[in-house]
């Protein structure tokens, strides 16, 4: 396990029983370099959306805990924040909760001279999705070939 997942599953199982509490949903935790910075984000949810208020209320019990464990070796940057509208299917039970949802699809590589495609997520399972067309035609795309799944929105 790199030094990175390490992190973020530490950082997981501590804020988990935050989340619980105050009855959020736990999205995903990310530890990422930019530029110089390092940041470690949390992103949370609820139902009706996540206000400044919410993300305060967890970032401040999980800054407390994270002082305490000091298992982080360099310094870094805490960010608690909604996921945000085109937030990214990565775990199991944001693929069950968006069956039947418009998602976007990109490929690491072009699928029939394409590497982008839209259509409603219909299916899943550990090795590919399929997505569904206005035109009632069905595609399956290996998970593997995936760079990037969320949920589509229109303005």
């Amino acid at each position: 396990m790199s030094k990175r997942d390490e992190y973020e599953k530490r950082t997981e199982d501590l804020l988990l029983p935050i989340i619980e509490a105050n009855h959020y949903e736990l999205v995903d935790v990310e530890y990422v370099k930019e530029g110089s910075n390092w940041y470690l984000r949390a992103y949370i949810d609820k139902e009706g959306g996540i206000t400044v208020d919410d993300c305060e209320i967890v970032s401040r019990a999980l800054g407390e805990i994270l002082d305490k464990e000091d298992f982080i070796d360099s310094a870094y940057i805490l960010e608690v924040s909604s996921p945000g509208l085109g937030r990214p299917l990565k775990k199991e039970r944001d693929f069950e909760r968006s069956l039947g949802d418009e998602v976007e699809v990109r490929t690491y590589k072009a699928i029939d001279k394409q590497k982008e495609f839209v259509g409603i997520l219909k299916a899943y399972d550990k090795y590919s999705v399929t997505l569904a067309f206005e035109d009632n035609t069905e595609m399956n795309i290996a998970r593997a070939d995936i760079a990037l799944i969320r949920l589509a929105f229109d303005f």
